[in-house]
Order: C-alpha cells, then sequence, then structure tokens
C-alpha cells in the first residue's frame, strides 16, 4: 500500500508539472525593423521638359512602401506619371513606413511653362487663360423665375440629379447670394474666391479637381448656394457636367438630409 501510494503521489506532481507547463504562454514575437531611416528615403521627380507640366515622381529605396499625394490625387505605388495644372513652386508628398514606423516625406518640383495639354475639364472650369480664371454664376434668377439652378433632389442618387423634389430658387425661395458669384483660376495655386454679391467683400479659398472620380472640392470657402442646409459640410460636390458653358454639381446628402442640385452658367 505504501509503494502505491508513492506511485500515486509521483503521477500527481508529474501531472501537476505537465498542467503548468501547458499554462505558460509560448511567445512567437515577430519584431519590426526599420529598413532605413527618413534620410535614407530617395525621392525623385522627373519633368518631360526643363521646368514643364509633365511630372514623375518616384520612390526609389528598395523595401519602403507608401503612397503619393500629388495634390491631384493620391497614387498607392511608388511611381505616379501626372500632368500638373498649375505654374509654380509645387510640393509633393510621399507617405509611407521603414517598417517600424510611418513617414512623411516632401520633395518640390518647379513649373515654369504648361507644355503639356491639361484635361479638357480644367480649360472649361477656369477658361483657356488659365492663369486669368473663369467666373461663374447661377443659371437663372437671383428672384424666383420659374427656372430650375437651385433645388432639392432626391438624396444618394447623382444621376436623379434632374429630378426637383422642390424648386427653390425657381419656386419662391432663392438663396441669399443668388446675385454672388466665383471664380477658379490657377495663378500660382489651384484659387477659388467667391463673392456673395456684386459689391460683397471676396473670400478667398482653394479647389480640388479630381477627373478621374469627376468631383470638386472647396477648402477655406463656400460655392454659391451653400448655406445651412443646403449645402455640403465637406465642400465637395459631384460633377454631374462640365463644359465651357455650364456646371452642374449635385450633394449626396445636405444637412438637411436629401440630395441638392446647382447649375451654373459662366458670366
Amino acid at each position: 500500500m505504501k509503494n502505491n501510494g508513492i506511485i500515486i503521489l509521483r503521477s500527481f506532481i508529474a501531472s501537476l508539472f505537465l498542467i503548468t507547463m501547458g499554462c505558460e504562454p509560448i511567445e512567437d514575437r515577430d519584431y519590426l525593423e526599420n529598413t532605413t531611416d527618413v534620410a535614407g528615403v530617395q525621392l525623385v521627380a522627373t519633368q518631360s521638359t526643363t521646368g514643364g507640366n509633365k511630372i514623375e515622381l518616384n520612390m526609389a529605396t528598395p523595401g519602403v512602401t507608401g503612397y503619393w499625394d500629388y495634390n491631384l490625387g493620391r497614387a498607392y505605388s511608388d511611381k505616379v506619371e501626372f500632368v500638373y495644372p498649375i505654374p509654380g513652386t509645387a510640393t509633393f508628398t510621399f507617405t509611407g513606413t521603414l517598417g517600424a514606423e510611418f513617414f512623411t516625406k516632401t520633395i518640390d518640383v518647379q513649373i515654369d511653362q504648361l507644355d503639356s495639354a491639361l484635361d479638357q475639364d480644367w480649360y472649361d472650369l477656369v477658361s483657356e487663360n488659365t492663369s486669368e480664371g473663369k467666373t461663374w454664376v447661377f443659371n437663372g434668377g437671383p428672384s424666383p423665375d420659374g427656372g430650375r439652378w437651385w433645388y432639392m433632389s432626391p438624396p444618394n442618387d447623382p444621376g436623379a440629379w434632374a429630378t426637383a423634389w422642390w424648386n427653390a430658387a425657381g419656386d419662391c425661395c432663392p438663396p441669399a447670394d443668388a446675385a454672388g458669384s466665383m471664380k477658379f483660376d490657377l495663378d500660382g495655386g489651384a484659387n477659388f474666391t467667391y463673392y456673395s454679391g456684386p459689391d460683397a467683400t471676396p473670400q478667398s479659398g482653394n479647389f480640388v479637381l479630381d477627373v478621374a472620380n469627376q468631383t470638386l472640392k472647396i477648402n477655406n470657402a463656400n460655392i454659391l448656394g451653400a448655406e445651412e442646409p443646403r449645402g455640403n459640410p465637406d465642400g465637395l460636390y459631384t460633377i454631374v457636367s462640365l463644359t465651357e458653358e455650364e456646371m452642374v454639381l449635385y450633394v449626396a446628402n445636405n444637412g438637411g438630409g436629401t440630395g441638392w442640385t446647382w447649375i451654373f452658367k459662366p458670366e
């Protein structure tokens, strides 16, 4: 009996040891390490002509990944080529990872001539004289005139922009800035200038025209008829139509919870 007790005790201790070992975590740690430092990240800008506006940006350091922000949009790759519409010094940004940490780094490019043609949308928006720019006004009004130029549309459906749930400006209630104007130009930057009326003090901002995605982003200012709750707090508008003679913008969900349509013409 004594021997049996010893055997049982030994078996219990062995089992307890195995259980204890089984409860200890087995760590398999992978440590991320930087492949270089920020100074070692090489950004290269190549222009097709000296001072020209066709540009290739390249992040040329192996082992680094990220994306380019070239002001007109983002390219989720090491290399991107584009035609830049704005003369002057342009700053482009690469955001990426060194392995263990994220970083941003910029490169400046001097653009002295627009020797590569822009997409037609740029000329339609700012005119062929890109530095002089172009002024847009509502295609109607400023008093109620029965026309459609600022009205409520179905939400979340750019294809329904022409449907007027409520023809606000045409029927009864134009926006307070119905007699105003807004100017777009590329004189040293993508400049936007807003006038609430003929004699109003200008309000300056800037804009981003995304040709690929057909959107227009207004920063630090408002387009005409952006009064709450009709406007868009983000300043981002879908371009329904942009020609030399007409610009139609749509927002899918404004402050009032509906869609809204704006129709403009050159001044």
